[in-house]
C-alpha cells in the first residue's frame, strides 16, 4: 500500500516539477501518474525529486508516497527507507491516511479524519475481507420461470392482478446481469423475477418503479403488496396469523453493519452503500431459499429478506429485512415511510406488480 506522510508546502514544491532532492536521502523517489505513484515501485510518470529525510517527513522508500500526477509527489511502494504513514482514528477505529484507491483488502476510506487532499481519507481495516469495488455477478446464468394464471414470466395471479412470485432482481436492457449489491445509478435495467437469484438490494424507489416499467410492470400499490403478502384471509404473516420463528430470513443475530465495521461508532450509519454488507454470513438469501415463507398464492419472501419498495410516491417500503420485521409492524403489517422514494441502502429492495394480460 501507499503511504501518505507528505506536508501541504512539500507538496506545492514538487507540484511545480522541480526535480532532485529536497532534504536529506530516503523519502518519496518519482512522482506518479494521478494519485498513488507505481504499486509496483519505479518512480512512475513524474520527476524524480525525493523528499524529506530518511526516517522524516518523507513519504517514500517502504511506505511508499502519495501521487500527484506529473512531477507530483509519486512514490515507490517498495524499498527504501522513509517515513512511515499519517495514523488517523475514526471514533476509536485506528486506521491510517490513504489515498482512496488503496484503502484495499476489506478496508474503507471515511473522510474527514486526514490532512490533504479529499483523496487522502482514513483507511480502517473492517471485520471481514471483501473488496466493496467489485461488481460480483452470482445471478450469471440465470432465468426467470413462467408465469401462472395467465401472467407474464416470473409472476403468479392474485385476485385480479399479477406479482413477482420473487422479490426482483435486475438486469441491462441488453439481457447481461446486474450486480444486486450495487446501486444502478446511470444505468438502464429492468425488473426480473428469478428463483434462485439473489435479490437486488441498494435500490432506490424511483430506480426500482423505473425498473418495473422498463419489464413492462409497475410498482405494487399498498393494498396490492398488502394482499398478496396477507393472502386471502389477511393473515399477520405470510404463512398464517401466528409467527413462527426462523420460518423468513427475518432475525439475524448480530447486526451486518456493525459486525462489518467492527464497532457501533455512529460514523457507520452513514456508510450503508457498502456492497460488502449484503455478502456478510447469514445476511441476504437467495430469492426461494427459505421455503416456508410463502404466501398463500405462492409469492416468497415477503416478510423479511429485503424491504420492498411499494407505489407510494411519499415513500414507502414494507416487509421488513433480514434483520428487524418487528420494529415497524409483525410480518406483513411492517411498514416504513422515513424516507423519500429517493433513498436507497443495502436494505432496500422491491417486487413488482401488473395487470393480467
Amino acid at each position: 500500500m501507499l503511504r501518505f506522510g507528505v506536508t501541504l508546502g512539500l507538496i506545492v514544491v514538487v507540484a511545480l516539477g522541480c526535480s532532485g532532492e529536497i532534504g536529506a536521502s530516503g523519502g518519496a523517489s518519482g512522482g506518479g501518474a494521478g494519485a498513488g505513484g507505481s504499486p509496483s515501485g519505479g518512480s512512475g510518470e513524474g520527476g524524480s525529486g525525493a523528499i524529506g529525510g530518511e526516517g522524516g517527513v518523507g513519504a517514500g522508500g517502504g511506505a511508499g508516497g502519495v501521487g500527484a500526477g506529473a512531477g507530483g509527489v509519486g512514490g515507490e511502494t517498495t524499498g527504501g527507507s522513509g517515513g512511515s504513514a499519517v495514523p488517523c482514528d475514526v471514533d476509536g477505529a485506528p486506521g491510517e491516511c490513504l489515498d482512496v484507491t488503496l484503502c484495499t483488502d476489506g478496508g474503507v476510506s471515511i473522510p474527514g479524519y486526514c490532512p490533504g487532499p479529499a483523496n487522502i481519507q482514513c483507511c480502517i481495516q473492517t471485520a471481514v475481507s471483501c473488496d466493496p469495488t467489485l461488481h460480483v455477478e452470482p445471478n450469471d446464468g440465470l432465468t426467470e420461470g413462467p408465469g401462472e394464471g395467465n401472467c407474464p414470466p416470473g409472476m403468479l395471479l392474485v385476485d385480479a392482478f399479477c406479482v413477482d412470485r420473487f422479490e426482483a432482481s435486475l438486469e441491462t436492457l441488453d439481457g447481461l446481469p446486474w450486480s444486486p449489491y450495487f446501486n444502478p445509478a446511470g444505468v438502464e435495467v429492468r425488473a426480473v423475477s428469478i428463483e434462485g437469484a439473489v435479490p437486488q438490494a441498494y435500490i432506490s424507489g424511483d430506480q426500482a418503479a423505473k425498473a418495473c416499467e422498463n419489464a413492462g410492470k409497475r410498482l405494487c400499490t399498498d393494498a396490492e403488496w398488502l394482499r398478496a403478502c396477507q393472502g386471502p384471509t389477511f393473515a399477520t404473516y405470510p404463512y398464517g396469523d401466528a409467527l413462527e420463528p426462523g420460518v423468513c430470513n427475518d432475525a439475524r443475530a448480530e447486526h451486518p453493519v456493525i459486525e462489518y465495521y467492527g464497532t457501533d461508532a455512529s460514523w457507520i450509519w452513514s456508510e450503508l452503500d457498502n456492497a460488502c454488507i449484503d455478502q456478510l454470513h447469514d445476511s441476504l438469501d437467495r430469492a426461494g431459499e427459505n421455503p416456508g415463507c410463502i404466501t398463500a398464492e405462492g409469492a416468497y419472501d415477503m416478510m423479511g429478506n429485503l424491504h420492498e419498495w411499494t407505489a407510494d410516491p411519499a415513500g414507502t417500503f414494507r416487509g421488513g429485512y433480514y434483520v428487524d420485521t418487528v420494529q415497524n409492524g409483525p410480518g406483513c403489517l411492517y411498514k416504513t415511510t422515513a424516507h423519500t422514494t429517493s433513498y436507497w441502502d443495502y436494505s432496500t429492495g422491491f417486487r413488482c406488480c401488473g395487470d393480467v394480460p
